[in-house]
């Protein structure tokens, strides 16, 4: 997950990229496409949620929109922490997506708390 670690934006959408090719290493049954789905939905709705973020026009939207942010990837985190129980999905993949999650939400939290300064 290199790059302009600065970008939020571009993280998010490289993350939720990364999450759509994580999925596709699941199994073809009905846990994997329900955890597909998940995934796909939480890891997607974060980077569209920032997006609608960056257009609020008052601190208090911001820090509203870039909460739903962390409400979805903190979702995102449980579905592969789901999985790396039951050893489901690409391993190393799988790995590396856990650890951008821990830093996309602790950016957010970040993002918020400075907000409200």
């Amino acid at each position: 997950m290199k790059g302009n670690k600065f970008d939020y934006e571009d993280r998010l959408v490289k993350f939720a990229g990364e999450s759509i090719y994580f999925c596709k290493t699941l199994p073809k049954n009905n846990i994997g496409r329900y955890y597909f789905d998940q995934i796909l939905r939480a890891a997607g709705s974060s980077a569209l949620h920032y997006g609608e973020a960056q257009g609020t026009n008052t601190i208090k939207d911001f820090v509203y929109k870039v909460s739903n942010v962390v409400k979805e990837l903190k979702e995102t985190r449980v579905a592969f922490k789901v999985l790396a129980h039951v050893n489901l999905g690409d391993l190393e993949l799988r790995k590396k997506l856990i650890n951008e999650v821990e830093e996309l939400i602790a950016i957010a939290v970040k993002m918020i708390m400075n907000k409200r300064k």
